[in-house]
């Protein structure tokens, strides 16, 4: 019987390509997306249909509206979410949505114990990011030592692992692992500040660093180039 991990999904291309490596190292997924009041509502309209491609067990989509708290360009639109700026990893930018991987691997260990699943996935990445302090592997293993002593499981000595298979990948190299597992990234939504009708706008962070990725993997994003 194979194990379960639960998959954090956004519906983009990261988690997308975690979520396939979950698959392909024998896990059955639990994919979980949260409606946080992200203004790119389209990354998780395509969460489901990237659960739905990976033919997951069970796909949960919750609500916790991080609008109410604000903070970030991400959930408040008084905040302009930057286009064309210089991307420093030193600098944390007006994107980061303050505790986001916290609360969200949070709700995950939370389904993960009722699942009787040890395994969370989540596709943070440390190299091709924008400043995010949560995409860090010392964060990650300090929030396994707090689910060893926040949960019955990790009491009982049945700890929790977050797995991180792109922490230390370019996007480019992100990409050549998802196309080598067969996957579809026309399915995906990255852009933080869509235009009317949901395209990318070209020009945030978010697409900048996709575009940037598959050219440098020698690649066409099916996104913005649509097979015919």
């Amino acid at each position: 019987m194979a194990s379960r991990a639960v998959v954090l999904l956004s519906g983009g291309l990261d988690s997308y390509t975690a979520a396939a490596v979950a698959k392909r190292d024998g896990f059955e997924l639990y994919t979980l997306s949260i409606n946080y009041g992200q203004r790119h509502v389209q990354e998780l309209e395509a969460s489901g249909v990237v659960a739905r491609a990976l033919v997951v067990q069970r796909h949960l989509e919750l609500d916790l509206d991080l609008s109410r708290i604000g903070g970030s360009a991400l959930t408040s639109d008084q905040i302009d979410v930057p286009k064309d700026q210089p991307i420093d990893p030193d600098v944390i930018p007006s994107t980061y949505v303050p505790a986001r991987n916290t609360i969200f691997l949070s709700v995950a260990m939370g389904w993960a114990e009722v699942l009787g699943a040890s395994d969370i996935f989540i596709g943070v990445n440390a190299l091709d990011y924008s400043g995010y302090p949560d995409c860090r592997p010392e964060f990650i293993r300090a929030f396994e030592q707090l689910a060893r002593l926040a949960t019955k499981a990790g009491v009982e000595g049945r700890p929790l692992t977050v797995h991180t298979p792109l922490i230390a990948l370019s996007k480019a190299e992100i990409i050549r692992l998802g196309l080598s597992l067969g996957l579809d990234y026309g399915l995906t939504h990255s852009c933080y500040d869509p235009l009317p009708g949901g395209r990318p706008c070209g020009h945030c962070d978010s697409c900048r660093l996709r575009a940037a990725g598959f050219t440098e993997a020698g690649a066409t994003d099916p996104l913005i180039h649509p097979r015919r």
